[in-house]
């Protein structure tokens, strides 16, 4: 069943849709977690969820749209912001509606790795050029802000700034910011990728680190460039302290989550 969040989030994006004048489509829910993805016939509006939990303010929202249209305009194939009417963000329940195209997927099918990662080699070859303003911390503000909001375990903020403080350095380039192969779909176009809400630049070895990690060392390895080892150790160590952390923010909003975020954690310290 839809909870506070899903329902705020639905609410929105219909008020939105009706005071841009747009016909009137019963909303289909096609995601309800860290975003909630509502379909209105041939648009989706992206309204944040659990994100909200972690970030304030639409500077996340504006970022994905504008991303998006910069990769759209360049030929990589991504899930496209609406231009007719703007992709916003819009505003309603105190909330940042994003509008994009829909995209039809094939929801079951994962790539094979080498697709995945040259795909995503294509994305980060284009926003070699991105021109716009971009996060320089990324991760590490966006733990900052969930240890400023919630009372977390203390260990939690000490080993994101041990880890902060062991970062080797690196050259920075723009990323994707959440590479994992989930946000790649299957469109009858071919490789799709979405959400650029955290893209942010830093070193190529975050977005590879998610890579190898939640897709696998296959995927890694089939990725056409190197990395530094020291860099990718460090940035995938940052992204599992990430993880756990995230899974913390989750069962605030589901608390029967709250049993996993506390085997995570164990099992990150053990």
């Amino acid at each position: 069943m839809a909870d506070d969040y899903t329902r705020a989030a639905v609410r929105a994006a219909r008020a939105v849709t009706a005071r841009l004048g747009l016909p009137a489509h019963e909303p289909e829910l096609l995601h309800e977690r860290s975003n909630v993805l509502v379909r209105l016939g041939p648009l989706v509006a992206r309204v944040p969820a659990t994100t909200r939990l972690a970030r304030t303010g639409p500077a996340w929202q504006e970022r994905d749209v504008a991303v998006s249209e910069f990769l759209t305009d360049r030929g990589v194939r991504v899930v496209s912001p609406s231009t007719d009417p703007p992709a916003g963000p819009h505003f309603a329940e105190g909330l940042p509606v994003t509008l994009w195209h829909h995209t039809p997927h094939d929801p079951g099918h994962r790539y094979a790795p080498e697709v995945v990662a040259r795909s995503l080699a294509e994305v980060h070859a284009a926003l070699r050029e991105y021109p716009g303003e971009l996060p320089r911390r990324g991760p590490l503000a966006d733990l900052d802000r969930i240890f400023d909001r919630h009372d977390l375990d203390p260990r939690l903020r000490a080993e994101a700034a041990r880890l902060a403080a062991a970062l080797p350095d690196a050259a920075v380039q723009p990323l994707h910011g959440d590479a994992h192969p989930g946000n790649l779909i299957a469109t009858p176009a071919g490789p799709c990728w979405l959400d650029f809400e955290d893209t942010w630049c830093g070193p190529l070895a975050w977005d590879l680190g998610i890579l190898g990690r939640q897709g696998g060392p296959e995927y890694l390895a089939a990725y056409p460039a190197s990395v530094d080892e020291a860099a990718l150790r460090a940035y995938t160590r940052l992204r599992e302290l990430y993880s756990v952390v995230w899974h913390h923010v989750v069962a605030i909003r589901f608390p029967d989550r709250l049993a996993g975020a506390r085997a995570a954690l164990a099992a990150y310290f053990s």
